[in-house]
């Protein structure tokens, strides 16, 4: 009983709830400790955890022993106990909550890289189980238009889905030729979801569309091995660190590539992420005991691992689906207190179902028969809907968590009323549309100066939108200036919130930047109300643009009418106007 007692309180003094002294034959007191712990690690990993045991210098029956006391521990959970590896007597284990057939665990990669890289090849390869021909054939399974197979080169953004079971096994089978997703999500405890984005530069807009709109989780950058960091993967890098995702390297075509090429491209990468931009760690994995030092580590941002496989041998892709099988979701889990927030990426109309509407949950559960407030519209107002029904990747669900993706079936509500960038929140947010925000901005790149009224695209979250410059904490921006900016959407209001990450775009990335303050429609004064020069009119009023507007009947111009009118109303009221866009 007393060395019971001290073998306690060692325990608690040192932290060690899963060292060999304590796993071997323990206590009641002891084992509800272990169970407390090992249940608070699994909560904070969103349904999983790595755990490791030891020191295990023999492999006597102290090693059956703490094996044995850690199934249990993981049995009581409900969750599965797989071993991963071994390295200096302490063996390492992969928990996982086991689930229903109605939920599973969900991971987004956004899959980027210059073009001709292998993307498409690569995620044919890992999601369809069968290796390329060395001639593309592997990558005709997933192209969704005639135009992407005939060039070989994807142009929209296609989703594709990695099953895992509780034990890690992949459950990705053809049927029929086929995959289907509902049967695979259905028999998962765990989903990778892959973005597959565009890597020409001709469809940067759906690239950056894609790694901001969708959410992704991490980011798989793809490098050719003989041609290295050439072209858009330079820019899809820059993307990926502005927008503050963890990146994982994959270099393929391994096994057509010269040593001394793969050598030098592998150093100029190692260059590239070591530089002053990216702060990255690069490690290369060729063990399996490297694969689950870099899952522990990675989430923090800091650790780069980089994977060379080949898509004709298949070698080294067990190293990454088992990368993939531990990467752990990054939302923070006091997000399903939160009120609802849903942002929608697709819009869809389904005969026999209606207006149907995919998208992102970023906080807050939101169940079947559940009202939001959908919106903004270009009046920036926002109206209740109902959801009737809810599926995640075609498998019919009751609730959606924080960071799943899903979509919804909407009561009385038409597809035309909708558009990409509207969001739906719980009514209790008393939510509004903003005209105007503020946002702290870095320039990544521009060849001259950046003043008041400069154009940009902006991409935040699902939104895309035209805005311009309508004051600046600086008198001009170039390359590489910090400065407060306040921006004004061009066609319509959007719904944004302070915190929120934002990419500025003209051609090729511009700058990046975080939502500071937003000003609703209430504060915003619209352009058109918004007086250019102050003149009087014959009955001493003062004229604005909307006036003018007004009083020319809306004549824009065409074929001199609108001019000649203006003419006639100049000399009539014998008052000057103010050149058009001062």
């Amino acid at each position: 009983m007393k060395k019971e007692i001290q073998r306690e309180e060692m325990m608690k003094s040192t932290g060690e709830l899963f060292g060999k002294l304590a796993l071997v034959s323990p206590n009641q007191k002891l084992y509800e400790m272990q169970r407390k712990s090992l249940k608070q690690q699994v909560d904070e990993g969103r349904g999983e955890a790595i755990v490791e045991i030891g020191d295990f210098v023999d492999s006597g029956g102290e090693k059956e022993a703490a094996i044995a006391t850690l199934q249990s521990l993981a049995a009581s959970l409900e969750c599965s106990c797989v071993f991963l590896s071994e390295r200096k007597g302490r063996l390492q284990f992969h928990i996982r909550r086991l689930m229903d057939q109605t939920d599973f665990m969900e991971v987004r990669v956004a899959v980027v890289g210059n073009v001709d890289a292998g993307k498409s090849t690569l995620l044919s390869v890992l999601t369809h189980g069968q290796l390329d021909n060395g001639r593309g054939l592997a990558r005709q399974k997933l192209f969704r238009h005639k135009h992407e197979a005939e060039s070989g080169r994807t142009s929209s953004v296609a989703i594709d889905i990695l099953g895992f079971d509780g034990e890690g096994n992949v459950l990705n089978q053809l049927e029929h030729g086929t995959l289907d997703t509902a049967k695979i999500c259905q028999r998962s405890a765990k989903v990778v979801k892959f973005i597959d984005l565009a890597g020409h530069e001709r469809y940067l807009k759906t690239t950056v569309v894609g790694m901001t709109g969708y959410a992704a989780d991490f980011v798989m950058l793809i490098m050719g091995a003989n041609a290295g960091m050439i072209g858009m993967a330079k820019e899809h890098l820059g993307l990926a660190l502005a927008l503050s995702v963890p990146i994982f390297v994959v270099v393929t075509k391994i096994d057509m590539t010269p040593p001394n090429v793969l050598q030098d491209n592998m150093k100029m990468l190692g260059r590239i992420l070591k530089s002053a931009g990216c702060r990255k760690l690069p490690v290369s994995v060729k063990t399996p005991d490297d694969v689950v030092m870099c899952a522990s580590n990675f989430v923090s941002g800091r650790l780069c691992p980089i994977f060379q496989v080949s898509n004709v041998t298949g070698e080294n892709l067990d190293l990454l689906k088992t990368f993939l099988n531990l990467l752990n979701a990054r939302v923070e889990s006091n997000y399903e207190n939160d009120p609802a927030e849903f942002q929608i990426d697709e819009i869809f109309s389904v005969p026999g179902v209606g207006t149907v509407v995919g998208g992102t949950a970023m906080k807050g559960v939101i169940r079947v028969n559940d009202t939001l407030a959908l919106g903004p519209d270009s009046l920036g107002r926002f109206q209740n809907v109902s959801v009737k029904s809810i599926q995640r990747n075609r498998l019919p669900v009751e609730e959606v968590r924080p960071g799943q993706t899903a979509s919804f079936s909407l009561k009385k509500i038409k597809k035309s009323q909708l558009r990409k960038g509207m969001v739906m929140v719980s009514p209790t947010l008393s939510p509004q549309a903003c005209w105007e925000f503020d946002s702290e901005i870095l320039v990544l790149h521009h060849p001259t100066t950046i003043g008041i009224r400069y154009q940009v695209m902006v991409h935040c979250g699902s939104i895309r939108q035209t805005a311009k410059i309508v004051h600046m904490s600086e008198e001009c921006l170039r390359t590489g200036d910090k400065a407060i900016v306040r921006f004004r959407f061009i066609k319509q209001p959007e719904y944004i919130v302070p915190g929120q990450r934002v990419v500025f775009r003209e051609g090729r990335t511009k700058a990046v930047g975080n939502v500071l303050r937003t000003i609703t429609m209430a504060n915003s004064p619209l352009d058109q109300n918004e007086k250019v020069t102050v003149q009087k009119g014959p009955e001493g009023k003062e004229n604005t643009r909307q006036d003018n507007r007004e009083r020319t009947n809306g004549y824009n111009g065409k074929n001199g009418k609108g001019r000649r009118f203006r003419t006639k109303l100049k000399k009539r009221q014998n008052i000057e106007f103010a050149p058009e866009g001062k």
